[in-house]
């Protein structure tokens, strides 16, 4: 064993049985994981993509549609459970573990533990920042296109304490992961959920009423037929504010604003000149760049936004959180898409987006659906952030339960 293998460290936060336990070794990865090459298959085991996301995970599992010949697959390496795999992005994320057997491009690195070592341990080292920047140390070139070599790999040291200490690191990180699971299932019930009212609370194409009615309206009668661009309906707010009534909290881009409705974010600067769409709170704000991101906000405050926001206000027939509730919905951007020009980076038509058939009812009804869609943003904006206060949860025990990057140096 080299000098370099003896060095030891001990991680911030230790559980109270392993606080007399000494400190921990560190050891080379070679002699904690042996790199596999095994194509003894008849290609009849799943094809695997490698994701920063899902880890190792087989093809049809997501949407990831790459086409291979019969011949190339044949060159594929097994994957077993429990193996891992470096990627051409491990530089970025770590390495990615197997919870399936399969297959894997001759291009990737597989490892298998070479003792008693236990998986799941390495399972969530390998995604700390302290490794991808072990990772990333004296490789030169990495970022054009090189991979991480298994000689580079096998130069890391590794902390390795106890078995029984690694297990309990284990299970402790993976009972969070469980955790954001089931909320993230439960987030994404939630979303099912709402979809599915947005198809029954509005009328469907070519009804003027829709399946499902709240009681004291069920007499009320049909609804009115318009387009969005409407005088009565809606303003396509053309107002500006220069720069100088503008500040990170109150400017809005594309870039700020979040995919899948989620809100926004602080913008990271503002702009070096130029004036902006003057926005007012209640307006709804919709990214014209890439619509299928559905980019899509209320304005929480007044502010400003840039040339590929538009900014629409509710007028005297319609109010404005059902005009968000129209407009936050997936039949909106599927017909933007229709009309959207450009292939790499598409942008909404103006003229056409004014076009989209906007029924409505009486301004009490308009209400009772508003405030029922807006109930459920909120319990579904309460459970995204229950996952992200487990994701930092998570990243602070993951800083405590390693060693500190200066004890791996």
């Amino acid at each position: 064993m080299s000098e370099k293998n003896k060095k030891k460290g001990v991680p911030k936060l230790r559980f109270p049985e392993f606080q007399d336990a000494g400190e921990w070794l560190y050891m080379n990865g070679d002699m904690v994981f042996e790199k596999i090459s095994n194509k003894n298959h008849n290609s009849d085991l799943p094809i695997l993509a490698i994701t920063q996301e899902h880890g190792a995970i087989p093809r049809d599992k997501i949407d990831y549609s790459v086409s291979v010949t019969e011949k190339s697959v044949k060159s594929y390496k097994i994957v077993e459970v429990g193996d891992f795999i470096i990627s051409l992005r491990s530089f970025q994320g770590g390495i990615e573990y197997s919870h399936y057997k399969g297959i894997c491009s001759p291009a990737y690195i597989i490892l298998r533990k070479k003792n008693d070592v236990v998986n799941h341990y390495f399972k969530h080292y390998f995604k700390t920042g302290i490794f991808v920047q072990d990772l990333n140390r004296d490789i030169e070139g990495i970022r054009d296109g090189k991979m991480v070599s298994y000689k580079q790999f096998s130069d890391i040291l590794l902390p390795t304490p106890s078995p029984p200490e690694q297990q309990k690191i284990a299970d402790c990180l993976s009972s969070i992961d469980e955790l954001i699971t089931a909320h993230t299932q439960k987030y994404e019930a939630l979303k099912a959920h709402k979809k599915g009212l947005l198809q029954q609370l509005f009328p469907a194409e070519g009804k003027t009423v829709p399946k499902l009615r709240f009681p004291e309206f069920q007499d009320a009668g049909e609804w009115k037929e318009a387009k969005l661009g409407d005088k009565e309906i809606s303003e396509f707010v053309k107002d500006r504010i220069p720069l100088d009534k503008l500040d990170i909290g109150n400017y809005i881009s594309t870039e700020n604003l979040l995919p899948d409705y989620a809100g926004v974010k602080t913008a990271a600067k503002l702009p070096p000149s130029g004036s902006f769409i003057q926005f007012r709170i209640k307006d709804v704000l919709i990214s014209n760049i890439r619509p299928y991101l559905k980019k899509v906000w209320q304005a929480q405050m007044n502010g400003g936004a840039s040339n590929d926001v538009i900014v629409v206000r509710a007028k005297n027939k319609i109010i404005d959180n059902f005009l968000m509730c129209k407009l936050k919905n997936d039949d909106f951007i599927n017909f933007i898409m229709k009309d959207a020009k450009g292939l790499k980076m598409p942008r909404g038509d103006l003229s056409s987006i004014k076009k989209y058939p906007f029924s409505y009812p009486s301004p009490d009804e308009q209400k009772k659906i508003a405030d029922c869609l807006s109930s459920l943003d909120g319990l579904t904006a309460a459970q995204a952030q229950k996952i992200e206060s487990l994701k930092a949860h998570k990243k602070g025990l993951l800083q405590q339960l390693f060693p500190a990057a200066e004890q791996n140096n």
